[in-house]
């Protein structure tokens, strides 16, 4: 019986465990990743634009124009094509907020 007992509390403790062990993942933060293979993590360079020193509001406005085909049609305009405006908003949102 004593087996037993330590059987349940094991697994009352892994479950208890596992429920507060949820990763919580910034809104924007996944989508931010594809941006950070030529921007550097957080979108802080090097090479490329840094993408850390602009609002939100410009970083949508960008890849707005992007889409629109306004800023050419190269390898930027190809990815964000891929977005919708929701993504693109939490997107530049995230981004805005890697200071």
């Amino acid at each position: 019986m004593p087996q037993l007992r330590v059987l349940v509390a094991s697994a009352l403790l892994c479950a208890a465990a596992a429920s507060t062990a949820q990763v919580t993942i910034p809104n924007g933060r996944l989508l931010a990743s594809n941006c950070f293979q030529c921007h550097g993590t957080n979108g802080k360079g090097p090479g490329f634009d840094r993408l850390s020193d602009k609002s939100a509001n410009e970083l949508y406005r960008e890849l707005k124009e992007y889409q629109a085909g306004e800023e050419g049609e190269g390898l930027m305009a190809k990815h964000a094509w891929g977005y919708t405006d929701v993504q693109l908003r939490a997107l530049s949102q995230y981004l805005a907020r890697q200071r």
